[in-house]
């Protein structure tokens, strides 16, 4: 079984680290850009240039099922995405978890990037799946650039920066860009008030990576032997994980729990 994700950069690290949890027999494959962020404040097409150059870097490695977990990406790309490689390469897209932060009652923040935050795909999701409750789009101009180059300092800023406009009642805030999840509780310090309930963080990695395995027809088998590899592709061409990527847990898992390909 082989599962590939992809995203500019180290967005993907989250839901990879999701899949290796659930299969650790799984083999992966890792493509992004890094030299081509940020997505964010690109145009559409741009976004689906440099998505498709990824996403068919990936699928040259002849995986079984293909996650994009990336939001800008799958707000801007999917469709031309899908369109090239399916029906023979099932491909997973991102959602922000709009709908079950919206069902457990508001009010909701959406931190995204500049390109996703207002764009008619999430107020879809919004109009759709949080009527009556009251959503509050953050934009979060740096943030992924910040957790990209694990740039603590400006992840720091960018977090302060977007947790003063985040409304002080909020309830829960919805991570949407998968750079975000690998700095949650960072983001939950920012947020969570003195005397409020704890704040609920809603991101995608699980939810995406359950989704891959189901179109695949596996079950999740946390139990099974970590004999998965591990594939970097960096705009195509093979790689490592960078230090960068090394810094979080997440991509610390990847590294000590599947072995290098050959």
């Amino acid at each position: 079984m082989k599962i590939a994700l992809m995203d500019s950069g180290n967005g993907l690290l989250a839901a990879a680290a999701a899949v290796h949890r659930m299969r650790p027999d799984a083999d992966l494959v890792l493509s992004a850009a890094p030299g081509t962020m940020p997505w964010g404040p690109r145009t559409p097409e741009d976004v689906i240039e440099r998505a498709l150059a990824v996403a068919r870097a990936a699928a040259a490695h002849r995986p079984d099922a293909l996650i994009v977990a990336c939001n800008t990406a799958s707000v801007h790309a999917l469709a031309a995405i899908r369109a090239e490689l399916e029906p023979g390469l099932p491909v997973i897209g991102t959602v922000p978890a709009i709908k079950p932060a919206a069902a457990a009652g508001g009010p909701v923040a959406i931190w995204a990037t500049p390109a996703t935050t207002g764009s008619p795909y999430q107020r879809g999701l919004i109009r759709d799946f949080a009527a009556g409750v009251e959503v509050t789009e953050i934009a979060c101009p740096g943030l992924a650039d910040a957790v990209q180059w694990a740039d603590a300092d400006a992840a720091d800023a960018a977090i302060a920066d977007a947790a003063a406009r985040t409304p002080r009642n909020v309830r829960a805030v919805v991570l949407g860009c998968t750079h975000y999840e690998l700095v949650a509780e960072r983001i939950r310090a920012a947020v969570q008030q003195p005397s409020a309930p704890p704040l609920a963080l809603y991101g995608s990695a699980e939810a995406v990576a359950a989704q891959a395995l189901r179109r695949i027809g596996a079950a999740p088998d946390p139990d099974a032997a970590p004999t998965g590899g591990l594939t970097v592709l960096d705009a195509g061409r093979e790689s490592e994980l960078e230090p960068c990527s090394l810094s979080y847990p997440e991509g610390r898992s990847l590294l000590t729990a599947s072995p290098a390909r050959p």
